[in-house]
């Protein structure tokens, strides 16, 4: 995977934090219609998980993998 600047803002707001795309959007300046894509992006490759599937106002989280990854980009 490509580690694009869209991938790394998201990643880094969840960072510690659990949140709804529609906060990810405004925490990362990131436009709407490319959220999803991201979310599943990094969901596919295990760095991100969403925590209530059936839900309608889903929350996504980092993985261990998602935390081990942005824990090396700070560095």
């Amino acid at each position: 995977m490509n580690i694009s600047s869209y991938r790394v803002k998201v990643m880094k707001t969840l960072k510690d934090e659990v949140k709804i795309p529609t906060v990810i959007v405004k925490d990362c300046d990131i436009v709407p219609n490319h959220i999803s894509k991201v979310l599943s992006e990094l969901k596919e490759v295990g760095a991100v998980e969403c925590l209530n599937e059936e839900a309608k106002g889903r929350l996504y989280g980092l993985t261990d993998l998602g935390d081990e990854i942005v824990d090396n980009l700070a560095e």
